[in-house]
């Protein structure tokens, strides 16, 4: 399991409630555009798909952008930064080999914001599947590789 440095400083505050929705952004060190190469963001959307497996929490919704990604999770039993800090240095590994290349992908933290009703959460998942959009990269959300949501 990775360790994060510094985690528990980058979430003096916050807490994680088990079976709360969040939605979290994760961006990449530098904005550095390296998910424009879609078979590199599908080495991120492996690690969602393992920590949902391994039960970390269900991903209701997400989007891998080409310099960041968006997703609504429903958390179990581990807190938000552990989570991140899973899905963070796993895909930093994975993509860090696949380019031949060494240091950090992903900057530090990320944001995350609580659900608070659950007549929000369908809105949240078509903001988030909606950003490849509103970014120009495509006109139709199916044209675009690097999305998901439960519901269809």
């Amino acid at each position: 399991m990775p360790v994060c440095l510094n985690a528990g400083h980058l979430r003096i505050g916050r807490y994680s409630e088990p079976g709360r929705i969040y939605l979290i952004t994760a961006v990449v060190d530098q904005r550095q555009p390296f998910f424009i190469d879609w078979r590199l963001g599908r080495l991120v959307v492996q690690e969602l798909h393992q920590a949902q497996e391994e039960g970390w929490g269900d991903f209701l919704t997400w989007v891998v952008m080409p310099d960041h990604m968006h997703c609504l999770v429903q958390l179990h039993d581990k807190t938000l930064a552990e989570l991140m800090c899973r899905i963070k240095s796993r895909s930093g590994l994975s993509v860090n080999q696949a380019l031949g290349r060494r240091g950090r992908l992903w900057q530090k933290g990320y944001h995350d914001r609580a659900v608070r009703r659950e007549e929000d959460v369908k809105d949240l998942a078509r903001y988030v599947v909606a950003n490849p959009i509103r970014a120009g990269l495509v006109t139709r959300v199916h044209d675009y590789p690097l999305w998901d949501a439960c519901w269809l």
